[in-house]
This record gives C-alpha cells, structure tokens and sequence, in this order.
C-alpha cells in the first residue's frame, strides 16, 4: 500500500484543522437564527439538512448540534497532530495511542454519509430518527480492531450504514416510540445487534478486512500516572468524548465549548430544544467523577476503564425524560456511575476476541438506562 510522507500528512492534517475552524466559525453565525424545532422543521432544506448531518457528529453525547460537533473535531485534529509529534500538551493519547484518528474519521463520516444517504428519507415522518449512530459505533470499532486502510475502513463504513443504522431505526420506531422508552436505549441495541453480525461477518469472509495494516499497540498508560486528582480531572474531561473512540481532553474541551457556545447563542438550539443542557452537564460530570473515583483501582490495574457509559445513556435520558432537577440529575449520576462501568466490563469481557469490546459498553447503556430511569419514574410517581 502507497504510503504518504510525512510532510503531506502534516500539510493534509493543516487542511483539514483550517477547514473545521472555517465551518466553526460560519456555524456561529448560523446559528444566531436557528433553533432546534425549526432546524427539524425545515429538513427539506439543503442547509437545514447538512447541519443535522453535521450535528450528528455530537449526537451521541445528546447535544445535537453543529457546534459542539465541529469543536469537538478541531479538539480532535489538534490532539492528533500532537500526538504525532509527541507533546505532552496532547493529553491522553487519542484512539487510545494508536494512531489511527484519520482512519478512524473517515469511515465513521463515510458510514455516517452513506446512512443519509440511505436512511435520511427517514426523517421526512416528522419524528427524531437515530441517523446518528454509525459515526460513533461499527466504523470506529473495526479500524481498532482491525487496522488502518481503506479496505477496513470502506468494509466499517459500508457495514455500519447498511447494519447498524436499520437496526437501530427499526428498534426505535418499533419498540421505543410504541413502548415510550428512552430512544437510547433503541440507538444502542441496533448498534449492539448489528455490530455481533459485522463481526462474524468478518470472521467468515476475513477478506473484508484482510489488508488493513495492523495498529500498534494501544498505548493508555504511557506516562505512568499517579492517578490522583490532576489525572482524576483530566479523566473527566477525557470521558465527554470516550463514545467517539477519541478519549482525549481536547476533543472533549472542543465539544463541550461548541455546547456551551450553542446554548449562549440560542438556549434553544442544543439538546433538541429542551433548554436542559446545563442540568444535563452536570450530571454527566458527576457521572464520570463518581466513576471515576469508584473504579480508579481498575483504571490503575487495566489502563482503561468504561466509566463515561453514564455520560452517553443514563443521565441525558433521564434528564429528557423527567427534567432537570436536582433528584433526577444526582440519582442518575450515582446509579449510572455505580453500575454502569462493572456491568460492561463484565459483559465485554466475555465477547470472544474478534469483536471489539465496544459491544459490552452499549448493551450496558441499554440494560443500566432503562432500569435506572425506570426506577427514577417509579420514585417521582411516588411523590419522592
């Protein structure tokens, strides 16, 4: 396979970084005049319609919207590029060390793009549709598990639109809608189910993935931390983007910055219009520092551990479903942190070696998210 030089990848790495920066800066003034019910109105629209697709990208931590989604990748290009050049300012080492970020990006933006096109009629039915899910699912997993390339990361792209995003739209509008479930808990079945099928689709015709070029060796613990209240902190930070398979802190400080910047703009705008984004922060960092704090001996032991599952299911879906206040934002915190983390550990454990242990992380969101906001349902029904 052809390999580019070093200073090309720097002078296409460049491009791209001055491309997020440019559309991060016209999404500013976009959205000065958009909410979200108009943006999911006006679908029908080429503009309304690419920035859905855009805020697809920052879907996943329940923001929805072009901002935090293009800050989140400028913070991503950045960490990259440092982890390529070896500065300590880079963090925790994106995709887990292994540097694998741009395959990793483009075929979950592949697989998000050829989900559109597929599925976006989809969205014509006046309901939210989970077009969202093979940028943060099958894609992302594959090229870890599988190496760089473009037949792995075509394979994941290809995979996840014609398997993860179905399934996902069939539980949802089938079983979370009539059922009147968190739509989360329908978002990650359809990744988990779809996901065993790629990978024993892969297991049966390796061709799929054959040339990929192997990755090295993750390297999640390269400075031997001391894991105490610096790296507790950063830990947080790093857990907002964890469920793009980035988990680093300046992906996540460019995420959340775009979310704090969308909601200044137009409170509104973020969290589907709900004008509970800042509750539903707070929860999510609770979230992970109570994990974080819970489960450090296995962070210490393992080098890696899902304490930000809370962060992408229980707390946002039970902040949308039963509001802000304080009981609802530290009882699904607590809960989620406690029980969350173990359960996919021990799922994912057991999940043979040719499928990524990703699939633990989301059957747990969807097993954790719906007996936890079932559970906080029961409580505020008895006047708690």
């Amino acid at each position: 396979m052809e390999q580019t030089s070093p200073c090309a990848r720097h002078h296409m790495l460049l491009f791209t970084l001055l491309t997020l920066v440019a559309l991060l800066l016209a999404s500013v003034v976009v959205s000065l005049f958009s909410d979200y019910a108009t943006l999911s109105a006006s679908l029908d629209q080429p503009l309304s319609r690419l920035r859905w697709i855009v805020g697809d990208i920052s879907e996943v931590a329940f923001y929805k919207h072009e901002l935090p989604a293009l800050g989140m990748l400028v913070g991503a290009c950045l960490a990259h590029f440092a982890h390529v050049q070896g500065y300590r300012w880079q963090g925790f080492a994106i995709c887990y060390g292994s540097g694998l970020w741009p395959w990793l990006f483009m075929s979950s933006l592949l697989g998000l793009l050829l989900s559109h096109m597929l599925w976006g009629w989809t969205l014509a039915s006046g309901l939210w549709q989970p077009t969202f899910v093979a940028f943060v699912s099958l894609p992302a997993a594959m090229v870890l598990l599988f190496g760089g390339g473009w037949r792995v990361c075509l394979s994941g792209a290809l995979l996840g639109a014609v398997l993860v995003t179905p399934a996902s739209l069939l539980l949802v509008n089938f079983l979370c809608y009539p059922l009147q479930v968190p739509v989360v808990i329908g978002n990650v079945c359809g990744m988990a189910l779809a996901s065993l099928l790629a990978f024993m689709l892969c297991k049966r015709f390796p061709s799929l993935v054959r040339d990929g070029l192997r990755p090295r060796m993750p390297a999640l613990v390269t400075d031997k931390p001391d894991y105490g209240a610096f790296w507790v902190l950063r830990r947080v930070l790093a857990d907002f983007s964890e469920a793009a398979f980035f988990g680093n802190e300046l992906a996540s400080l460019g995420l959340l910055t775009g979310a704090l910047l969308a909601y200044a703009l137009a409170p509104l705008g973020p969290a589907y219009g709900s004008e509970l984004l800042l509750p539903m922060l707070v929860g999510q960092a609770l979230a992970s520092l109570l994990g974080v704090l819970l489960w450090r001996r296995h962070w210490r032991a393992r080098g890696w551990y899902p304490t930000y599952i809370p962060i992408v299911s229980v707390v946002p879906a039970s902040v949308l479903t039963l509001g802000g206040d304080w009981l609802v934002v530290l009882s699904s915190a607590a809960l989620g942190a406690l029980f969350a983390p173990p359960l996919a550990a021990a799922i994912s454990q057991r999940l043979p070696g040719y499928m990524h242990g990703y699939i633990g992380n989301v059957v747990s969101m969807a097993i954790c998210t719906f007996g936890i906001v079932s559970l906080l349902v029961l409580i505020r029904g008895a006047g708690v």
